[in-house]
């Protein structure tokens, strides 16, 4: 599970009280609910080279995306997040994590993109970031993409893979919006959007897919979509989201599925100091 490293006596209170109210809660949650993963297919000759380039490095300061950045603490505290939600996956047999959070501004939509650079960076580990958050699509603004492919356009059939995605280096394809989708709940949990999934494995046959999904306590597009994965992460931001957010946002979504943890995002370093 992945931990959080608090850094003041009122976040090392909310932590103590999460694993309170997780272990009370633990007996009642139906284990190992969700289906395994299925195995990956082999990757369709040539189909990441026809996928259009993005060259992300302008967008690193503005928009914190510190795994493609120099070391820095938060480089390596999502370096740890990776490794432990490899290790997660990989232990269960797992291939894709939704990240979402209580509320906005709560800085998902920047933990799922340095998750996935950080991932990207380990050449043996193919990786695929959806931003599922249809109402409020951001992942193609944080990258400085203008007019980038539209996602959901593939989930309707209106265009080939290769038409849909973005590609950094050779391992990470990016699934973006350049607008926002009125009917979003309807199109997460249509029969198209199995069909989907299932076209991207056979294509691009990614080791890890990470969903961009929206805020839990805004609508119901992250219940809508839980199926389709096999875990989720919660990022809940320091001094904002209430541990009360936490503890309902994390019940809904061990009653459907299993959580992988919760990221303490938006905390303040201490000189010499990192953590997560």
């Amino acid at each position: 599970m992945v931990r959080n490293f608090l850094q003041n006596d009122n976040q090392e209170r909310i932590r103590t009280a999460l694993q309170k109210a997780r272990e009370q809660r633990e007996p009642a949650v139906a284990k190992d609910h969700a289906a395994p993963a299925s195995a990956v297919p082999q990757t369709k000759p040539g189909i990441w080279e026809k996928i259009p380039s993005i060259d992300p490095i302008a967008a690193l300061g503005k928009n914190r995306l510190v795994s493609l950045g120099p070391s820095a603490p938060a480089l390596a505290a999502f370096d740890i997040l990776r490794t432990n939600v490899l290790h997660q996956l990989r232990q269960n047999n797992w291939t894709s994590v939704a990240i979402t959070s209580p509320t906005a501004a709560c800085g998902k939509t920047t933990v799922a993109l340095n998750l996935a650079f950080s991932l990207a960076r380990q050449k043996d580990c193919r990786t695929v970031l959806f931003d599922f958050d249809l109402r409020r699509p951001s992942i193609a603004s944080a990258l400085r993409q203008k007019n980038p492919p539209r996602i959901v356009d593939f989930i309707r059939g209106q265009h080939g893979i290769e038409d849909a995605f973005l590609r950094y280096d050779d391992n990470l394809a990016i699934a973006s919006n350049s607008r926002p989708e009125r009917l979003s709940a309807e199109l997460l949990q249509s029969p198209e959007m199995p069909k989907t999934l299932k076209a991207v494995k056979q294509a691009l046959a990614p080791d890890v897919m990470v969903f961009d999904l929206p805020p839990m306590l805004s609508n119901d597009d992250v219940m809508a979509f839980l199926p389709n994965v096999d875990c989720v992460i919660l990022v809940a931001a320091a001094e904002a989201t209430t541990l009360a957010e936490v503890d309902l946002c994390e019940s809904e979504l061990a009653s459907q599925g299993h959580v992988l943890g919760v990221v303490l995002n938006k905390c303040r370093y201490m000189p010499d100091e990192y953590g997560y």
